[in-house]
């Protein structure tokens, strides 16, 4: 039997397309261990999707259209001690789209989404540091039968906040889309657990612009941390 996946429509990005941190989480799941995913084209909502096995990796595709590709990688990143949960809380009273969203239905960070229904991750500029953060608060709904937030879930929150780390210290002006996003998924929170989901800019190649983010549990050990690419569209 063919090997499918369909992404629903609650984990959108834009209206008509997934969230690329979740769309990533799950073709990462195809794969054991860090990952890197390519986005080649927006994941589309609702239909089954054909995934392709190949040498170490996987493609998934869209009615013969590449829409991911996958492999496994060792993701080198250290990521810098978190802010407290009382500062990425602050942080996140400085969220910059609250209001103009480009897409304010996006499962992680858009300002539409209640909890229970989004992930409600709305990061800000840390006062003092280079570092843009938010709270999050995993629910009943994000979590497997063990209690643990899915790993889809978690590569979710390294999505949207990885761009914050950029947005919010840098002007830029247009939009952009996830291109890339590399995880390693060192511990899962836990329903009810209070987590900071915090951002950092990399570096910028033309419309390539390089970030990184992590997810810390309120003591602020690390539970997962990932690279980003974004593609300022033209």
């Amino acid at each position: 039997m063919a090997e499918t996946l369909i992404i629903e429509r609650r984990f959108c990005g834009p209206t008509d397309s997934a969230n690329g941190g979740y769309a990533c989480g799950r073709v990462a799941s195809l794969l054991d261990g860090p990952a890197e995913v390519t986005l080649r084209s927006p994941p589309p909502l609702e239909r089954a999707l054909d995934v392709e096995r190949t040498d170490g990796g996987v493609r998934v595709l869209a009615s013969g259209k590449l829409v991911a590709e996958a492999r496994p990688t060792l993701l080198a990143i250290d990521p810098p001690p978190p802010p407290t949960f009382a500062e990425a809380t602050a942080a996140s009273e400085r969220y910059p789209w609250r209001e103009g969203h480009p897409y304010p239905r996006c499962f992680v960070c858009g300002p539409e989404r209640s909890r229970g229904d989004g992930l409600c991750i709305y990061p800000g500029a840390v006062e003092g540091r280079d570092l843009a953060a938010a709270p999050f608060f995993p629910d009943a709904t994000l979590v497997d039968e063990g209690g643990s937030v899915r790993p889809e879930i978690v590569w979710a929150t390294l999505d949207c906040p990885s761009w914050y780390g950029f947005n919010c210290l840098h002007p830029f002006e247009g939009l952009v889309l996830l291109g890339r996003l590399a995880a390693r998924l060192d511990a899962r929170p836990r329903e009810g657990d209070r987590c900071i989901s915090a951002g950092w800019f990399l570096g910028r190649e033309g419309r390539k612009i390089h970030c990184a983010s992590a997810l810390y549990s309120e003591a602020g050990d690390v539970l997962a941390a990932g690279k980003a690419t974004w593609i300022a569209l033209q």
